[in-house]
Parts: structure tokens; C-alpha cells; sequence
């Protein structure tokens, strides 16, 4: 496995990772938002953000991560190999290497707050609706 920066050119890439996951783990999002962010993530949501790319043996992209300052902005593992340890090798490097401290988690996806959980962070806030004024509620973690 290996990381690295990733460019606009991986955007389409990451755009496929993000929908697998997305589709496995957020059965909470209405299609219509799911659209609407999809059509956003290499337009607005992508450049805002450093996005890391972690490659298999063959250089395939199968997750990324995205961090401003010291918050996790986005994480997602291609459903094809979820549960293999790789969010988890992410998020070390991001703890380790880029300084996270924060991450927010949709309090729907209980898979993703659990897995951040036994990373090691806790809840320390709550907010009614996600970053797009949906309703979405979101928690806020720190370590």
C-alpha cells in the first residue's frame, strides 16, 4: 500500500471511490442528495481540501482522504474492499503524519461513528444539520 498526494487528475477516481462508499454506508441520503453532492465533489468539495490517495499493489486508487488544518474532512474506502484495515491505515497516517485532530461524522452513518470511536476519538459536539443546511445531523469528534 502506499499514499500519496492526489491531483485533479485523480478526481475521477475519487469520485468512483466516493460512490461505492457512499452507496454501502449512507442509506440515510435521499437520491436527490446524492446526486447534488456528486455533482459537486471535483468542482467544489475536492480543491478545498489536501487529498491523499491510497494505492493498491497494482497503483489502483482504492480510498482517499481529504484534510484541511487539523480536521479530517472526508475518508472513503471503495466497497470492494471495506473491512480490510485500510480507513483504519488512513486515519493513522492522517493522525500521525497530516496532525488531525477533528473529524465530523453524519450521526446516521453508526459505522462510521464507531469507527472513529475505536480510533481513538470522541464526541464533543452535535449539530442538527450537515454543512449544507440538510438534515443531516452531524457529530463532531476530537481525540
Amino acid at each position: 500500500m502506499k499514499i500519496r498526494r492526489a491531483t485533479a487528475g485523480d478526481y475521477p477516481e475519487m469520485v468512483r471511490i466516493w460512490e461505492s462508499a457512499v452507496k454501502a454506508t449512507h442509506d440515510f441520503l435521499t437520491q436527490e442528495d446524492f446526486d447534488h453532492i456528486k455533482g459537486l465533489l471535483a468542482e467544489a468539495f475536492f480543491p478545498q481540501v489536501d487529498t491523499y490517495l491510497l494505492l493498491d499493489a497494482e497503483n489502483t486508487p482504492v480510498a482517499f482522504l481529504g484534510v484541511h488544518a487539523d480536521s479530517l474532512e472526508m475518508l472513503f474506502v471503495d466497497n470492494a474492499v471495506r473491512g480490510k484495515g485500510l480507513g483504519k491505515h488512513l486515519v493513522n497516517y492522517a493522525i500521525t503524519d497530516l496532525n488531525i485532530r477533528k473529524v465530523d461524522v453524519n450521526e446516521q452513518n453508526g459505522q462510521a461513528v464507531g469507527f472513529y470511536e475505536r480510533m481513538g476519538f470522541t464526541v464533543n459536539g452535535r449539530s442538527e444539520k450537515d454543512g449544507m443546511g440538510k438534515p443531516y445531523p452531524i457529530l463532531h469528534m476530537t481525540l
